[in-house]
This record gives structure tokens, sequence and C-alpha cells, in this order.
């Protein structure tokens, strides 16, 4: 059913989140390591550099991308190759002058990063200079490079990771099937067998009514019809659950059906139910049909199944409101079913299988409101509930609405 298939969809991209993030959480760290590596290694190799400039070379021939200043009695020496603006730094310069203290400086200019070191040298002064633009280039080429491969392994990891999620579900995805097979073949089995008991205890109960039979057995015979009448629903619920499961999706595409007359039929099926209850049973439409693209047989189970709901849950001398109409502007088809019944807790999960609510003789299996919300999703629509323990419930679905006037429901004779 559509759940199912959500479940195992949802495990394929979680599983194949899973395998991208981690290339990608991979490749990164990998590329992590390479930029700090090669900062680490730039850093000593400039460093290097001006030690070696500052305690070896002159002013008038230092290596490749420095230059050196001379402090010498007051008067500053310099190399032939001019330096960049803004050079040297006298303050340093001042600095070491009086403390006679190395200092490092790193600065930004003219589109690169200097280095500076200024450190004395025997009764002298030295400022060296190294300009780091060569460095600064290799870095961005790195940057490059792991965005590209960065860029290729997220692509690569979102192919992997959705063929390793397809493969890790698959078993998954056959399990869920076979079990639908199984579900609806064991159900189609029941139903004839348990629809002969059930013929057959009605039977005994006439002939028991006609024979004088004791009023406790009498009594007995009746709780039997109603079990295997609950079975028999159980049975249904289980095999219409197996059919929803085996479609891609409900196809709404196969007929026009009227919303308004399914549920004048449901109503008229139920009312001399509700009258042997005690409960009143109305309802309310307008005079012109409200077609809804769907499956007749699907939307007609759930309407019933709303109302078996409010019958099942409704005390006598109860009111149970049923109400379809076209909101205006709305482009959709509301379907209300309103009872004064029992409630039920808000916080409770009543569209969650195996859930029942209050307790009643005729236990409900909990399979019917959860296979009820799964076919009104599967035609496009909503199912919302309200109810307080002791105050009633309510139910709203709402279907896309359609123009058309070609409907595959009618309104009931008579």
């Amino acid at each position: 059913m559509a759940t199912e298939r959500m479940v195992v969809a949802r495990a394929r991209r979680r599983v194949g989140i899973l395998v991208g993030l981690a290339v990608t959480v991979l490749i990164t760290l990998i590329g992590g390591v390479a930029y700090a590596s090669l900062i680490q290694g730039q850093e000593r190799q400039i460093h290097r550099e001006l030690a070696y400039t500052a305690t070896r070379s002159d002013p008038s021939g230092p290596p490749g991308c420095t230059w050196l200043f001379l402090l010498h009695d007051g008067e500053l020496r310099t190399g032939d190759i001019p330096a960049p603006p803004g050079f040297p730094l006298q303050q340093p310069l001042a600095r070491v002058v009086e403390t006679r203290t190395a200092e490092v400086t790193t600065l930004e200019r003219n589109g690169t990063v200097y280095y500076v070191l200024t450190q004395p040298r025997g009764d002298d002064v030295v400022q060296a200079i190294f300009d780091a633009r060569y460095q600064l280039a290799d870095r961005r080429h790195l940057l490059v490079a792991l965005a590209i491969a960065e860029a290729i392994g997220l692509l690569a990891a979102i192919a992997s990771g959705l063929t390793v999620g397809r493969l890790t579900v698959a078993p998954l995805a056959e399990a869920l099937a076979r079990q639908r097979r199984f579900v609806a073949d064991v159900s189609h089995e029941l139903r004839t067998p348990i629809a002969q008991v059930h013929t057959r205890a009605q039977l005994l109960a006439r002939r028991a009514g006609n024979a004088g039979v004791p009023a406790d057995y009498r009594a007995e015979l009746e709780r039997l019809i109603g079990t295997t009448r609950w079975l028999g629903e159980v049975v249904d619920d289980l095999l219409l659950s197996a059919r929803l499961a085996a479609m891609p999706d409900i196809r709404p595409g196969t007929g026009t059906v009227d919303m308004a007359a399914l549920a004048e039929h449901a109503v008229v099926a139920e009312t001399d139910r509700a009258t042997e209850q005690g409960v009143t049973l109305t309802l309310s439409r307008p005079d012109v049909p409200l077609p809804v693209l769907g499956v007749a047989s699907a939307l007609r189970r759930v309407i019933g199944e709303l109302l078996t709901n409010a019958l099942t849950h409704t005390p006598a001398g109860g009111l149970i409101e049923v109400t379809v109409r076209r909101p205006a502007g709305g482009g959709v088809v509301e379907l209300t079913v309103t009872d004064t019944g029992t409630g039920f807790d808000p916080a409770e999960r009543i569209f969650d299988r195996f859930r029942s609510g209050v307790e009643t003789e005729r236990r409900r299996t909990g399979l019917g409101l959860s296979l009820l919300r799964e076919v009104v999703t599967g035609h496009g629509g909503t199912i919302q509930a309200e109810g307080q323990p002791g105050r009633g419930a309510s139910f709203v679905v709402r279907l896309p609405a359609r123009a058309d006037t070609a409907l595959t429901g009618t309104r009931p004779a008579g």
C-alpha cells in the first residue's frame, strides 16, 4: 500500500543519502588534510627562506621573491632591485634597534601577502621581506582541484548511494510483496468458508426461534452470528489492504463518482440499523451531483466505514449527521460525519493499524480507519478527525472536485 511504498522509498533514500554523505565527508576530510599539509609546508619553507636571507644574504643579491634591508650605523642599505611600495617597515626596525629582539610581521598588500622578519645581525639590524604570491597561487589551485574532485565525488556518491540503496532495500520490498500476496491469498481462501459458517449460524438461529429453544441458547447463536460477521469484515479488510498494496496507487481516473449519491446510498442502507439502536441518522446534501475522480467501490467503503464507526460508538438517543458539500472556491468535495457518541482521546492515533477506540461488544480490528485513510490519500484527498472523550467525534474527508457530469454513482431509486 501507499504507506509501505513510502517506507521502502524512504529507506532507499536514507541509504543513498548516508552513502553519499560518507563519500562526501571522506573526500572533504582528505582534501582538508591535503590543504592543511600544503599550508604547513609552505609556512615552514617561507620561514626558512626568511631566516636564510636575514642571516646570510646581502642586500644587493637576495634570493628570488625576497628583499633585504640592512641598517648600519643609522644608514639603511638596499639592493639594486626596487622593493615593493611601503617597504621597509620603519616601526619594526626601530623596535628591534631598541630591544634587539627579532620580530615577524605578516601583512596583505599589493594583492599578495608579505612575510617580514626583522632581527639583529651583529651590531646591525636587518629586515627580510618574502613575497608569498606563488604560494598563494598554489593554494588557490589546490582549492579549485579539491572543489572539482568534491563535485565529481558528490555525483559519484549520489549514483553509488542510490544503487546501494536500491540493492539494499530490494530484499525488504520483495519480503513486503510476498507478505501482501500471502495475505491476499489467505484472505481470499477464507471468505467462502466464513460466509458458509455465517449463513449456517443464521439458519440455526431461525430454526432455534421456531423450535422454542431456550433464550440463553438463542443469545449464544446471535453472538455466533455477530462473531462470524465480524470475522468476515476482518478478512475483507485484509483483502482490501493487500489489493491496495499491490496497486502503484489508487488510479482515480477510472471513473467519476458522485459523492452526494454515494453518501445517500450509505445513509439509506444504515437507516434501519440506526433505528434499531435508537440513533437518529440524518443526511444533508445538495440537489446537484458532487463529482470526484475515483473508484466508486473504494469511496463507498470510505463512507460505509465512517458510518459503521459512528454507529458502533454512538449510544441510544444519539445523533449522527452526514453532510456532503462543495465549499465555495475550495475546489474540493467535503464529506463530514459527526456523532454524539463516546468520542476519543485527541492524543490517540486512531488511524494507526490495529488501534481500537472504546471497548465494545463488537470490537473492531483497527484496520478499518487505517485503510480508510489509505483510500482517501490514494485519491489525492485528506482526512481529519476531531473528538473529545464523551463528547462525540467528527471526521472530515476532502477530495479534489471534478466538474464532469458523467457519473458512475447514481441516486437511489425512490
